[in-house]
């Protein structure tokens, strides 16, 4: 680590990245969801920028794994994620517009 920056390995990284997309998938508790969506979308950002190719139809399918950190409702019950087109094109405005205030 030196001035903040370090070099993380583009094999590291995008094994790092499709872990962290599995697991915001597999949410839908709400407040986790809002506290990890900034870190996702940095995480998305770096990724592009170091030509890291995300394999979105594998993240937008219905996750494979149980689901973790659910939010549930007395009235309705076990809320379920978001279908998986809505959660991608969501987390990709959100990397979009913060990558144009992030200096390369």
């Amino acid at each position: 680590m030196e001035n903040d920056e370090c070099q993380i390995s583009p094999e590291a990284l995008e094994t790092f990245v499709n872990a962290l997309l599995a697991k915001h998938r597999r949410t839908s508790h709400a407040i986790l969801l809002a506290l990890s969506e900034g870190f996702t979308a940095t995480v998305l950002v770096l990724a592009e920028r170091s030509g890291i190719k995300v394999d979105w139809a594998r993240h937008e399918a219905t996750p494979e794994a149980r689901l973790e950190d659910v939010q549930v409702s007395v009235v309705t019950g076990m809320s379920a994620p978001a279908h998986g087109g809505v959660w991608a094109a969501g987390l990709r405005e959100k990397a979009r517009a913060l990558a144009q205030h992030m200096p390369r």
